[in-house]
């Protein structure tokens, strides 16, 4: 591939430049440099004096190699240190960091720039044809960036920056199948430049070309046949990408990114005002010595497939959560940074010691305890009623009956919320993914208490929808619904 494009009525120019994350500094070994990224670190021959110029180059900003490499021969660095496929060597081992954007010959700021978000992002750049067939993947989608438009989709090495409003018009073009010719066509632009912008969408995935045969008028595309593909939603593939360190470019790991603008939330839920409910608590020392062995459990663990309608306990509830969810103890950490919070031990996982997750109780038949929706507070282990409406009540409870395809309302619905800033706070781009496993955890945890207590368990898939978020009175999005378990 050449570094430049042909010369036609607008002169476009392809620029390098290194991600802002990217430091490039002596190692002390003489003979070397080191190029720090968040992928981690790559040594580089200094006596090669193009390479280091252009890696010093590209750091300011987006560069065109060609002038680099032109004004090196100038100066006299050829021969084997100062050729392009010594640079393009380097360039190759830093793909995960290196930006390429589409110029103008007019020296204003490029059209788009392809921005890697994988650790061996490769980019080739494409010829297509103008009359071929093109389209916006599925998968893309279009959001605001730092005062700039962001395309982006979980198939591609590249989220794609669109810094001028031709690069925004092209891509908005092929929504529909549209081509190069077109497009050009319709926005009067010169098809050459579409041309170019195109080959950057279609280098980095985030538009597909068709396949044109004899016998259909319209063309087809690879994505729309994939088996693979057809069984993955656009949200919920996004989502497993953009939570996964290997294919995403923001924070992620315990790096405690807010740390220096939030302090940690609180540990539990400040207690909401209501009717409070003291829960009956079990004797570990007898649960122990009378318990069913863990062995035992496991082996005969099942989820319910048909309820009765005999009631719950008030002594079976309050042991239920006793056991599964309250704070057993609590204290402070400051993982080997400056920021301190607090962390808690509870029956189930959760990293670190977070817990975000909040506890709901829909109770429809527990002798002892009135129906309503309550809030468990793990710290005094106790109920709080949050909404005594039995309309809301009698339909959060019909969609869990639905879900868990069984012909009555449950004795007890639990609902799980998360305080998604009480795990984001410190994991960052994956705060929402660990959130899930907790609630698996939490899910196990739950069915494993109730089947040694003797008591019937689901875990049903429920989409209850904006019902759930104000029969349980929440403040979306600080606080969202994550998860069911039923009881009887």
């Amino acid at each position: 591939m050449s570094m430049e494009s042909d010369s036609r009525a607008t002169a476009r120019i392809h620029l390098w430049s290194l991600s802002e994350d990217v430091l490039v500094e002596e190692n002390g070994v003489q003979g070397q440099h080191v190029v720090i990224t968040k992928w981690g670190e790559t040594k580089i021959d200094a006596t090669n004096r193009l390479v280091v110029e252009s890696l010093r180059r590209m750091s300011l900003g987006p560069v065109s190699l060609a002038n680099v490499l032109a004004h090196s021969d100038r100066d006299g660095v050829d021969g084997e240190h100062g050729s392009w496929a010594s640079v393009r060597k380097v360039l190759d081992l830093l793909g995960g960091s290196v930006v390429r954007s589409l110029g103008l010959s007019d020296g204003e700021s490029p059209l788009l720039s392809a921005v890697p978000v994988a650790r061996n992002a490769a980019l080739s750049l494409p010829e297509v044809r103008h009359q071929r067939g093109l389209r916006l993947s599925r998968f893309a989608a279009m959001r605001s960036h730092e005062g700039e438009l962001l395309l982006e989709s979980p198939l591609a090495q590249y989220d794609v920056l669109l810094h001028k409003p031709l690069a925004m018009q092209v891509v908005a073009s092929l929504v529909g199948i549209s081509s190069i010719a077109e497009v050009a066509s319709a926005l009067r632009a010169e098809p050459g430049v579409v041309a170019d912008i195109v080959s950057y969408l279609v280098g980095t995935g985030v538009v597909l070309v068709g396949d044109h045969a004899e016998t259909r008028r319209k063309p087809t595309f690879a994505e729309d046949q994939d088996p693979t593909l057809l069984r993955w939603s656009h949200h919920e593939l996004l989502f497993h990408v953009r939570s996964r360190m290997g294919r995403y470019g923001g924070p992620s790991g315990a790096v405690f990114p807010h740390a220096d603008r939030f302090p940690s939330p609180n540990l539990v839920k400040a207690l909401r005002t209501g009717q409070r409910l003291p829960l009956y608590r079990p004797e570990i020392d007898t649960l122990a010595a009378t318990d069913p062995s863990l062995t035992s459990v496991l082996e005969n663990a099942q989820l319910c497939t048909e309820l009765t309608d005999r009631a719950l306990t008030s002594e079976q509830v309050g042991e239920l959560l006793y056991r599964a969810a309250r704070i057993r103890s609590v204290s402070s950490s400051a993982a080997g940074t400056d920021a301190r919070y607090d962390v808690s031990d509870r029956p189930y996982l959760s990293s670190h010691g977070l817990y975000e997750l909040e506890l709901y109780v829909a109770l429809h038949n527990c002798a002892g305890l009135p129906r309503g929706i309550y809030h468990y507070d793990p710290a005094g282990h106790a109920l709080t009623m949050v909404n005594d409406s039995m309309a809301e009540l009698d339909e959060l409870l019909d969609g869990a009956r639905v879900a868990a395809r069984t012909t009555i309302w449950p004795p007890m619905l639990i609902t799980m919320t998360a305080r998604i800033a009480r795990s984001s706070w410190m994991y960052g781009g994956i705060g929402y993914s660990l959130t899930l496993e907790h609630v698996g955890a939490l899910q196990q945890t739950l069915c494993l208490v109730a089947n040694a207590m003797g008591l019937a368990a689901c875990a049903p898939a429920i989409d209850p929808g904006d019902v759930m978020d104000t029969a349980l009175r929440l403040d979306i999005p600080a606080e969202v619904g994550v998860g069911e378990f039923i009881v009887g």
